[in-house]
């Protein structure tokens, strides 16, 4: 899996009509299948009164990725394929989009629908903000009290975030770092101390 990748900052929702049919689609961030089964269910609660609730899902981005869709009953191939093929080509990780659909009285066909669901798709996926999601990793340091200032501040050239500190016979250190720059900073603290404290991944 890649150590950034842009993710939902936010939900977001749109509702397109096509021959009186409503589409409202809806997306959110989700980090697990769990997360993304939750938002699916939120939605039909949310509209308990409408036909279909299609959806799809990617959690995880690039090569480690899990995905998932379903028609809710629409014709296969109709709306699950056409929601996931926009999803997987919105060059965003940890998505789900949900698309409740009211019929309005009048059949859209195999292509209409395709074209409604894809459609839909695509303009709730660009009004979602995004922001990166970065991998951390965790780590400790025992370190003797010597090295203690000079370690905590490689820590911190790295952008790393110290999350606890006990004082005893020496500082034990523990801290999250991003997972490209964890063998940067291996490298620092061996060279600072000499080969005398080694970097443990927590």
């Amino acid at each position: 899996m890649a150590s950034s990748y842009p993710i939902p900052a936010a939900e977001a929702a749109v509702e397109l009509r096509f021959k009186n049919s409503r589409f409202i689609g809806a997306t959110a961030a989700a980090a697990t299948v769990e997360e993304a089964r939750a938002f699916i269910a939120r939605r039909r609660r949310d509209y308990p009164d409408a036909g279909h609730h299609v959806y799809a899902f990617a959690v995880g981005y690039g090569d480690s990725v899990m995905h998932g869709r379903s028609d809710d009953g629409e014709p296969a191939g109709t709306a699950g394929r056409p929601l996931l093929a926009v999803v997987q080509g919105a060059d965003l990780g940890d998505v789900v989009v949900v698309i409740t659909r009211y019929f309005g009285g009048t059949k859209l066909g195999t292509g209409g629908l395709v074209k409604a669901y894809t459609e839909t798709a695509q303009a709730v996926l660009a009004q979602v903000p995004r922001q990166l999601k970065v991998e951390m990793v965790g780590g400790r340091l025992v370190l003797p009290y010597g090295v203690y200032k000079s370690c905590r501040m490689l820590i911190e050239a790295v952008d790393g975030e110290i999350e606890e500190e006990k004082f005893a016979g020496a500082v034990d250190l523990r801290f999250r770092v991003r997972v490209e720059r964890l063998e940067e900073l291996r490298q620092a603290v061996r060279e600072a101390t000499a080969g005398r404290v080694s970097l443990e991944s927590a």
